[in-house]
């Protein structure tokens, strides 16, 4: 079975369509699949709920997807430096599943394990366990939280093989491995690609067993967000 795709638009050519869930490995701009996501909002689909730790930045990573209205919903731990996902947010014209981040990284892990839910003490007697199963457990008050599965997930990755072994480079692992299986479908964005064999198994942070596609950008923006909170001296 061939996984390499000539470019991203190929690569999600058949397989995205409207109303579809997305999830979207990085966090913040580090680790994202920058030509995935590109060749998502060259698609045109519609009416997505995109699952990703950020909503990207004003014109770049999934504020691409804002800016065209393709999103309808997020669900997220962070959503702050994007102006657009704030205003359509407070305008009512995108629906927010505020999650807090750990509960985010076990609800797309435990989905790609198969276990449906599992309890959790992050957010009790906060708005997040709003109309969610409380349960006691030794004593102590616990949420139910369902998981998460994707129909489609966009993950980046340093270094793959041809079987989609993939390695991730520090800190760009952060919610790559989880996102990556939880996706029915996985889509692997690499800056390296090898035969197989060349990776040492010990190395191999995602299976191959749960990539379906791969795409090489060998040069990648890998833009740094930067706060300015008041003019340099």
């Amino acid at each position: 079975m061939n996984k390499v795709y000539p470019d991203a638009a190929a690569a999600l050519a058949d397989i995205v369509h409207d109303g579809q869930t997305i999830a979207v490995g990085g966090f913040g701009l580090c680790g994202i699949p920058e030509a995935l996501i590109g060749a998502l909002r060259d698609t045109n689909a519609r009416e997505l709920t995109a699952i990703s730790n950020n909503a990207g930045v004003d014109g770049f990573g999934l504020g691409q997807l804002l800016t065209t209205r393709q999103i309808k919903k997020m669900i997220s731990s962070y959503v702050g430096e994007n102006k657009e996902f704030e205003r359509q947010y407070l305008a009512g014209e995108l629906e927010l599943e505020f999650t807090p981040q750990g509960t985010l990284a076990e609800k797309l892990r435990a989905g790609g394990a198969g276990i449906p839910a599992f309890f959790t003490k992050t957010g009790v007697g906060t708005i997040v366990a709003e109309g969610k199963e409380i349960r006691e457990f030794d004593g102590h008050n616990y949420v139910m939280e369902r998981s998460l599965v994707s129909d489609v997930s966009l993950v980046k990755a340093w270094k793959a093989d041809k079987s989609g072994n993939l390695i991730y480079r520090k800190t760009a692992r952060n919610f790559n491995p989880n996102v990556a299986m939880a996706g029915k479908i996985t889509v692997a964005e690499v800056e390296v690609l090898v035969e197989v064999g060349e990776l040492d198994p010990d190395e191999i942070h995602t299976p191959g067993i749960f990539v379906h596609r791969i795409v090489v950008n060998a040069q990648p923006e890998k833009r740094i967000e930067q706060r300015t909170t008041r003019p340099a001296e």
